[in-house]
């Protein structure tokens, strides 16, 4: 009994003593924490309300994720209703329509990111190669305002600008002697419209921050290669490309983490019983079965689901852009 008691006291001692340089270590950092504090407070009161705002409506409301798992009862609440696993992802996974939502909306994300995110790079390269300051100044009037058009709005611009009849796309059409096109109802039009009438009103938009990195780059940069002969075309690809190559990599991997999250809004206005076969994605299934069906607990299912996808995705390429380059979000 003696020795099994000094063995324990051994052990004891032995366990204090390897983890006094943990709490060494531990009251070291909180240490260097007080002083960052302390130094920089201003910058701390600063990003308080965002650490606030994503608290608030971001993490805390994770707590009805639950309902994913369970027969959500209302009169039961979120704790008292029974648990059932994953009953209502099968259900989603063994569904008719599964496979078309998930073709849809991987289809329009991806032609969306294909198309969507290189065009303001472009627009920006353009834009930073403009002299005359009266005309970049409208440029990027005449680009960036679309971006402040509702969707509702954008949407009957659709309506009237595209109309088989009165539409002065298909008036163009005709006029070269093609036949009117039905492009708000052609389920092979939907993905394009919806695409392209994006990228029309975001691309201003999105080419700021591309504009803002160009304009860190070093003028002397540009006099080197102008002495060593190189057109602007060459300026352009090995000047300014590189430059703000780190900020496409950063947008490409958020943009990537976003894939399966194609807008409820925009598809619901454009969406009809015509083109149903090309506009139903994962979201307006979650607005049928969680809003019309009362079923919040299978459509919390769906979307934890694509939040689960997306966060995959955003982790595949993140670590895909840190074997490749020196840049990433962690």
């Amino acid at each position: 009994m003696r020795k099994l008691v000094n063995k324990t006291l051994e052990k004891a001692g032995t366990l204090s003593r390897n983890s006094y340089p943990i709490k060494t270590k531990l009251h070291s950092n909180l240490r260097k924490l007080q002083r960052s504090i302390k130094r920089n407070y201003l910058l701390y009161l600063l990003v308080f309300p965002v650490i606030v705002y994503f608290v608030i409506f971001k993490y805390i409301p994770m707590y009805g994720v639950q309902i994913a798992f369970k027969e959500f009862i209302a009169t039961e609440g979120i704790t008292g209703s029974q648990w059932i696993g994953t009953e209502h992802f099968e259900r989603f996974f063994n569904s008719h329509y599964f496979w078309r939502l998930i073709k849809n909306t991987l289809g329009i994300g991806v032609y969306q990111l294909l198309v969507g995110f290189p065009i303001p790079i472009i627009l920006a390269l353009l834009i930073n190669e403009v002299r005359k300051n009266a005309f970049k100044r409208f440029a990027q009037t005449i680009t960036y305002a679309p971006h402040f058009l509702s969707v509702i709005v954008l949407v009957g611009m659709l309506f009237l600008f595209l109309s088989p009849s009165n539409g002065i796309i298909n008036k163009l059409i005709v006029l070269f002697g093609g036949e009117p096109i039905f492009f708000m109802t052609e389920p092979s039009w939907f993905k394009t419209t919806y695409v392209f009438s994006g990228v029309w009103q975001q691309m201003g938009w999105s080419s700021i921050i591309y504009l803002a990195a160009l304009s860190a780059v070093d003028p002397q940069l540009h006099d080197a290669a102008k002495i060593d002969g190189a057109s602007r075309i060459q300026r352009i690809w090995h000047v300014n490309i590189p430059a703000i190559l780190p900020t496409i990599i950063i947008l490409l991997i958020l943009q990537s983490g976003d894939i399966l999250s194609v807008g409820f809004e925009k598809v619901f206005l454009m969406q009809n019983e015509l083109n149903m076969e090309s506009s139903d994605v994962i979201a307006t299934h979650i607005y049928r079965s969680g809003i019309l069906g009362a079923q919040y607990d299978y459509s919390a299912a769906i979307g934890l689901f694509e939040s689960v996808v997306n966060f995959i995705i955003l982790i595949m390429v993140n670590n895909f852009a840190k074997k490749t380059s020196s840049t990433s979000l962690w």
